[in-house]
């Protein structure tokens, strides 16, 4: 749930029609920043925002440009920018040694465990998953600017594939420090 939350904006934007672009643009902007603005009245630490933070920078240039220039010859990459965005962040995090999973993690996850090696290793695998995930679906919904059906499995697949991967691999991480703490 927690990822759902910081996809919000995301999701959003994906699934308002593309002929109301500067709407979604508008409302997922909107979405973003409310969401950076209760979490810092929270006292969440804005390292721990990047994502959300990332999102309110980049819908507030798109919402910027789609109201300046509707018409913008950058409208069918819109798709393709904000996967690559999200792969910019979720790389960013990484570099930053902070990934970006870690914080919605902790959302669900007891405190006493946040310091865990495996914890924060398990992070960083899955923020990596999405970051390849992006990336590959930037190329991919640049390639398929100009479709409609294709590129909408594609952003549908860029965000679905890290979202399976990320609960299979918590289950398998689960399941092996179950299994190493009772040997029996």
């Amino acid at each position: 749930m927690s990822y759902l939350r910081a996809f919000a904006p995301w999701i959003v934007y994906a699934v308002i029609p593309s002929e109301y672009w500067k709407w979604a643009a508008l409302i997922a902007f909107g979405i973003s920043a409310a969401t950076v603005v209760r979490q810092t009245r929270a006292g969440q630490a804005f390292d721990a925002q990047l994502i959300d933070i990332g999102s309110a920078v980049f819908f507030a240039a798109l919402t910027v440009l789609a109201f300046a220039d509707p018409d913008t010859a950058l409208h069918p990459y819109s798709p393709a920018l904000s996967s690559g965005v999200l792969a910019v962040i979720a790389g960013a995090s990484l570099a930053l040694r902070n990934p970006f999973t870690l914080p919605i993690a902790e959302q669900s996850t007891p405190r006493e465990l946040w310091d865990h090696p495996g914890f924060i290793r398990t992070s960083y695998v899955i923020t990596s998953v999405w970051a390849v995930s992006f990336a590959i679906g930037c190329v991919a919904l640049t390639l398929l600017a100009h479709t409609s059906g294709p590129r909408t499995i594609a952003q549908i697949a860029a965000f679905v594939i890290p979202v399976v991967f990320t609960i299979r691999y918590v289950a398998h991480v689960q399941a092996k420090a179950e299994k190493l703490a009772d040997p029996s």
